[in-house]
């Protein structure tokens, strides 16, 4: 597939302007009651000035209601630490949203744990960045972290909330992640979700602890490997080559491959950013993802539906013709993508090659 095909294909899927809404994540606050060395938001206890109201979120969900129906993460900071989320909850249960929630899991007892599911939200995930304390705690910044988030995850299972575990990956802990994995399982989680670390927010700091691409590579294929290993749902995120490297080792491995549509983890793309997901901040404002905080409109100017719709960065990351460099001229592109957040962080330029792939991007 060449540049040309690419040109012709993101024409014929073209929708006015307008994407499928699938996925939103709302930072519902940005207080927080860990201060973690990777945190693309800097969040710390707060207060913030200027959240959006009790209010104001109702309406915000009434409008995505009203045109869509896509699942809610609600993330922080700390969601829990927002006095009226069960508030706010109630509202978008009441409306028969599929909702989740991001938490860190030290302050989740089995009556909060009980009256989200009461309220709600299908599924939680927590973040374990470390197979230990010691590791773990070092990432969170707060020593105790990681036996807060195991407690989080007992009572998680004892109320019968499904849960999944997060995890971020550095240098720092690389070489623990296979122990995470076998953690995740042994403690009955639904899903192990990695991250590839953005250096954004507090994350700049650990710029130099981002592990280089060839390695970026030899960890998404051998996560890949682990699909038929384990028991749980696996999934990378703010990693689209894995979207690649499941099409490429499925081709390998003899399997028939429908390069739009092959697996599980085909029915989403890699990088979702403005084109079916969308970031709102704690102060209203949409971004393509929390990684990639540019402004593309705000629910108390335009509204979300007017932003989702209209904003140009959202419409330019719908046009595939308009990505540069070997990302545009890449087979993959429509399952990929590109990480854009990244591609920004290194270039000023959300619409450049994905500078950690070594894919050569042409046939």
């Amino acid at each position: 597939m060449n540049r040309e095909s690419n040109r012709k294909d993101a024409k014929n899927a073209k929708t006015g302007g307008k994407s499928e809404l699938r996925l939103v994540a709302w930072e519902i606050t940005r207080s927080c009651n860990l201060a973690c060395i990777h945190c693309r938001a800097s969040a710390e206890r707060g207060p913030y000035p200027n959240e959006l109201t009790a209010e104001e979120c109702r309406k915000v969900l009434d409008e995505i209601a009203s045109f869509s129906d896509p699942i809610i993460i609600f993330t922080g900071g700390e969601p829990l630490l927002r006095r009226d989320i069960f508030e706010i909850l109630r509202h978008g249960q009441n409306l028969g949203l599929k909702m989740t929630m991001a938490v860190n899991g030290v302050l989740l007892d089995e009556t909060t744990a009980r009256k989200l599911v009461e309220h709600g939200i299908q599924r939680i995930s927590i973040s374990i960045d470390g197979a230990s304390a010691r590791t773990h705690d070092a990432f969170r910044n707060v020593p105790g972290a990681f036996d807060g988030a195991m407690r989080g995850i007992d009572a998680a299972k004892k109320t019968g909330l499904p849960f999944q575990i997060n995890s971020t990956i550095t240098k720092l802990n690389l070489a623990e992640i296979p122990d995470i994995l076998k953690l995740a399982v042994e403690a009955e989680a639904v899903a192990h979700h990695i991250f590839l670390l953005v250096p954004t927010g507090r994350g700049k700091d650990l710029e130099e602890q981002e592990i280089p691409p060839e390695e970026y590579e030899r960890t998404l294929n051998w996560f890949y490997e682990q699909r038929e290993k384990v028991p749980i749902q696996l999934k990378a995120t703010c990693a689209p080559h894995y979207y690649r490297i499941l099409r490429e080792r499925a081709a390998r491995e003899g399997k028939q491959v429908n390069f739009e549509t092959y697996g599980m983890d085909a029915v989403t793309r890699g990088c979702l950013g403005g084109v079916a997901f969308c970031f709102i901040s704690h102060l209203g404002t949409l971004s393509p993802c929390g990684y990639l905080e540019l402004d593309c409109g705000n629910v108390r100017k335009e509204g979300f539906r007017k932003a989702w719709e209209q904003s140009r960065i959202f419409n330019e990351l719908r046009d595939f013709t308009k990505y540069e460099g070997k990302c545009g001229g890449c087979r993959y592109l429509k399952v990929c993508g590109g990480c854009r957040a990244r591609a920004y962080a290194r270039t000023g330029n959300y619409l450049a090659e994905e500078p950690y792939c070594v894919y050569p991007g042409h046939e």
